[in-house]
């Protein structure tokens, strides 16, 4: 008969996951694949129960057991997917961030021409934390738009809207700026489903030409550059996660990591699934980088500009396994 389960006992698969080894799944594959063992016993079952990752090998090389909860902005640009790897070799963020960064998984998604604050982080308790509908974290983004809407319209969302038998929840929508056709709205939602922003608005009859999320609960985009990337303070994560509704952390909630000016590499660059296992960054690495280009000090920001307003490689690997 085995062994009742105690209040700390955890999946491999998770535990694993959390520690930065790989996804869930990607934890599963390598246990069919006999890469993972127990004390020298190759585990059979991703459901094998664990109060600890002592005594656990992935292909023969200790694990760590997890750190602390990180999370980090970066400001995605237009046209990189949010995904590990494309089949079509269309860039995605994976390639455009900087090396020695610990597995990072995106908190929700920016579609392909959505740009602004994606929130990465290397906790799944988390992401789920900051993504449930029901925790009520605010997001807000602003739309460059064309045609012909009131403001009593952009009010009415208030109360929700339904779209082709999908609901969508309450948006707090408010004009910001015009000239000519072209107008500025902000809009403040919960929900954060697929294109939703996008949906409603062609809904009220407008071609959206730019959108920028701007911010995801108390974490903001503020000046960050285009395609650069910062880290939120572990305090800050901790008030967050005591009062995921509170909005008035201090600002910039973060300390810069690095800008990136690379090109985008090569389709497919980057994109083999780990196999073996090594710790590729060290405690220093990169946070003490401060250099930005002359190209990114002149860009303009989301948050000027036009009126107000214009302006892993394979992460997934197993960083957090310990050298042989």
């Amino acid at each position: 008969m085995p062994p009742s389960k105690t209040p700390d006992d955890q999946r491999i698969a998770k535990m694993l996951a959390r520690a930065g080894i790989a996804s869930r799944r990607e934890v599963e594959r390598m246990i069919a694949e006999g890469r993972i063992a127990i004390d020298g016993v190759v585990v059979e079952t991703p459901a094998t129960l664990l109060t600890s990752l002592a005594g656990v090998t992935v292909d023969g090389n200790p694990v760590r057991e997890a750190e602390a909860a990180r999370l980090f902005l970066y400001h995605k640009p237009k046209g990189l997917l949010v995904t590990e790897r494309d089949p079509a070799g269309r860039p995605t963020i994976y390639d455009r961030l900087p090396k020695g960064l610990p597995r990072l998984v995106p908190v929700g998604r920016l579609d392909l021409a959505t740009e602004g604050l994606l929130l990465l982080t290397t906790d799944g308790g988390l992401k789920r934390q900051l993504e449930l509908p029901a925790t009520g974290v605010e997001r807000v983004y602003r739309a460059r738009a064309y045609g012909t809407v009131a403001q009593s319209q952009l009010e009415d969302l208030i109360h929700g809207v339904e779209i082709e038998g999908v609901r969508y929840g309450s948006i707090d929508a408010n004009m910001e700026r015009r000239t000519g056709a072209n107008f500025w709205i902000e809009l403040k939602l919960t929900e954060g489903k697929n294109r939703e922003v996008r949906r409603v608005l062609e809904y009220l009859g407008l071609e959206v030409s730019r959108l920028i999320r701007t911010r995801y609960g108390p974490f903001a985009l503020g000046d960050l550059p285009m395609g650069a990337i910062g880290e939120v303070r572990a305090h800050d994560i901790d008030s967050f996660r005591k009062d995921p509704t509170r909005l008035d952390l201090p600002q910039p909630a973060r300390k810069q990591v690095s800008e990136l000016s690379s090109p985008t590499p090569s389709a497919g660059a980057h994109r083999t699934p780990p196999r073996a296992a090594g710790n590729s960054r060290t405690r220093n690495e990169p946070e003490q980088r401060r250099w930005q280009t002359a190209a990114q000090r002149n860009a303009p920001s989301p948050l000027r500009g036009e009126g107000r307003g214009e302006g892993q490689s394979n992460r997934r690997a197993a960083s957090n396994v310990a050298a042989p």
